[in-house]
């Protein structure tokens, strides 16, 4: 008996920590699969744009008609944003975030059988709510693995994911519409299938947390020192005490308005430069050096490159300081914007394009940390749906308004107007971002 006990110690102390080398692979594991799985997102809801000429062909629907249609995803959106985030912390990301690719490939297809305006804005509407089972469950199980001074990092691979689907949604439409000359509804039909594979590897490849492989879990302080306490392992908390704490986080309030600001000027950017560089001006305004609707491309490189530099900036040259990065990039954004106004000029356009799209999604990296940094991760899922929540509000109140001045004087250049004036306003919001 004594020599089997001295044996079950010596089995249980050779066995306590997996080598950190183990553990350093695992996170970067983890991060790889939930951003490949994000990068297919986009193509459920970014390829809208694209379909708007189509749309307007065949029914015969206003900018603004369609504005209102864009909107109704991007509310729902939001809506879900403040449900699935705290679903995530309850539930966990990883399953979550798997049935948020399933349902919204099959929203899609539902939406490419649009027979009137009811029937695309309904479905496409239920399509947003099911987008927003992805990106807050996502952030949920990266805080879960990742600790607090590598988040402004690891949050700029995860933008840069995103904004990587933004170029797949471009291309893939372009594809779509303009190689193989299909109608609108296959823009709803092809791009999302992509989203299945994304899902389904995610649920093979990924675990919700370190234990779960044996490990423990990273350093996740936080800034508020008064939520400490809530980090601890085995504290549990109910849906509501989640979103109490969240909502009375003034910086985190704050930085929701900003954020706000700052999606409002890409989603102007993402629906509507489609629509002004397929437009009849851009044919016969090319220099001849690239096809006008290939242009549209340069916006969510610079979306990309963006995001992947904010995080890095906001971590090395302002030690995790997300409010300065922030503010910085999104005066730049609103210089590049005001400059694609009077830009007629096609390969002038792209340089253009391309900064605008780096500094005014870039600080998307900082916002997103800022969650985890201001809750600590166990309220990270809460913390992000919220803010999100709050993010696709303002985006969805600027796309009929972007609409509608198209409409009245008939010149799409009216979104930069628009995206520059959102740019600012999301860069004075965040200078009063205390952490």
């Amino acid at each position: 008996m004594n020599t089997l006990s001295k044996k079950g110690l010596l089995s249980s102390s050779t066995a306590v920590a997996p080598s950190p080398t183990r553990f350093r692979r695992a996170q970067w594991r983890m991060l790889f699969a939930v951003m490949f799985c994000y990068l297919f997102f986009y193509t459920g809801r970014q390829t809208f744009g694209f379909a708007i000429p189509g749309l307007q062909k065949e029914f015969g629907f206003s900018k603004e008609t369609l504005g209102w249609a864009s909107a109704a995803l991007l509310w729902c959106y939001a809506i879900g944003q403040a449900i699935n985030g705290n679903l995530a912390d309850k539930l966990g990301g990883r399953k979550v975030m798997t049935a948020g690719a399933i349902l919204s490939c099959l929203a899609n297809w539902v939406v490419s059988f649009a027979t009137g305006l009811a029937s695309l804005m309904i479905p496409w509407g239920i399509n947003g709510y099911f987008q927003a089972l992805g990106w807050a469950p996502g952030s949920r199980l990266l805080s879960n693995w990742w600790g607090t001074s590598e988040r402004g990092k690891v949050y700029g691979f995860y933008v840069f994911a995103a904004s990587c689907a933004s170029i797949l949604s471009f291309v893939t439409s372009i594809v779509v519409v303009g190689v193989l000359h299909l109608d609108w509804r296959w823009i709803f039909r092809l791009p999302v299938l992509l989203m299945l594979v994304g899902g389904i590897t995610l649920y093979l490849v990924v675990r919700e947390r370190p234990e779960d492989l044996g490990f423990e879990s990273p350093e996740n302080g936080v800034a508020n020192q008064n939520d400490k306490h809530h980090g601890a392992a085995g504290d549990e908390e109910t849906s509501w005490q989640r979103y109490s704490a969240v909502l009375r986080n003034v910086p985190l309030l704050v930085a929701s308005v900003s954020v706000g600001f700052m999606n409002a000027a890409r989603y102007g950017l993402i629906v509507w430069v489609p629509v002004h560089f397929l437009g009849a001006n851009w044919s016969k305004a090319s220099d001849g050096l690239i096809d006008p609707k290939w242009i549209s491309v340069a916006l969510p490189i610079g979306m990309a490159l963006g995001a992947l530099c904010n995080g890095w900036v906001s971590d090395k040259l302002f030690g995790a300081n997300r409010s300065k990065p922030i503010v910085l990039f999104m005066v730049l954004g609103a210089l590049a914007s005001a400059a694609m106004f009077s830009l007629h000029a096609g390969m002038l356009a792209v340089g253009a394009l391309f900064l605008a799209g780096f500094f005014v999604y870039g600080p998307a990296s900082s916002f997103w940390a800022l969650c985890p940094d201001l809750v600590g991760a166990k309220r990270a899922g809460t913390a992000t749906g919220v803010m999100n929540f709050v993010a696709y509000l303002f985006a969805g109140l600027s796309e009929p308004l972007i609409g509608r001045m198209m409409d009245q004087t008939g010149s799409t250049s009216q979104v930069f107007v628009i995206v520059a004036t959102c740019c600012v306003l999301s860069a004075v919001t965040a200078i009063f971002v205390r952490r």
